[in-house]
């Protein structure tokens, strides 16, 4: 459950095995239960880590886990399951923290729009502003036909691998319970 009692899917790593040879036992982004905390952490980088977003996930407990953003996602979460991934950028205005942009773009976990819920609770948690919604959505697919993993651009829900249909509803995993009809005409 999320923090407003809102339940959040837990999403495993689906990418390629190379990153998950990179996991090593304290291996995970920082935990941001507070403001303070990124304060504490980013005052601690340098500089030129501002010019990119952040590697973030959330964790199944909640927590904002950040990392620079040449980290894989997969490390950031010490290897376990997420209730969302992406990228963010911070700003500060008036003395206190702030997202400025955050995506749900991690091709390694590939999460649904939805995990926008879990970013909410986190950073509300953690006392930092958010824009109230992903600045950068990326709506992932996994073709039924081809099996191939793909993006979807422009709602055009064709496998650019095989040009079979893609279902309207996120399918990454695998998981049978999330395959939905293919999309056509006025499908969400």
């Amino acid at each position: 459950m999320g923090i407003r009692g809102r339940p959040h899917r837990a999403y495993r790593y689906v990418g390629p095995a190379g990153p998950l040879a990179l996991v090593r036992p304290g291996s995970g982004g920082r935990g941001i239960r507070s403001a303070a905390d990124f304060g504490a952490w980013v005052s601690a980088l340098p500089a030129r880590e501002f010019a990119e977003p952040f590697t973030f996930v959330i964790d199944t407990a909640g927590v904002l886990r950040l990392a620079t953003r040449r980290s894989e996602h997969v490390v950031c979460a010490g290897g376990g399951p997420v209730l969302a991934a992406g990228e963010m950028g911070f700003s500060r205005a008036s003395g206190a923290w702030a997202v400025g942009e955050v995506s749900n773009q991690s091709t390694g976990y590939c999460p649904d729009v939805v995990s926008w819920a879990a970013v909410a609770d986190a950073l509300e948690a953690a006392g930092i502003g958010h824009p109230g919604g992903y600045t950068h959505e990326v709506v992932f697919r996994r073709c039924p036909a081809c099996r191939e993993l793909g993006i979807v651009r422009e709602d055009d829900f064709v496998c650019v691998f095989c040009d079979g249909p893609l279902p309207s509803r996120w399918n990454v995993d695998g998981d049978p319970g999330s395959a939905a009809t293919p999309a056509g005409p006025g499908a969400v």
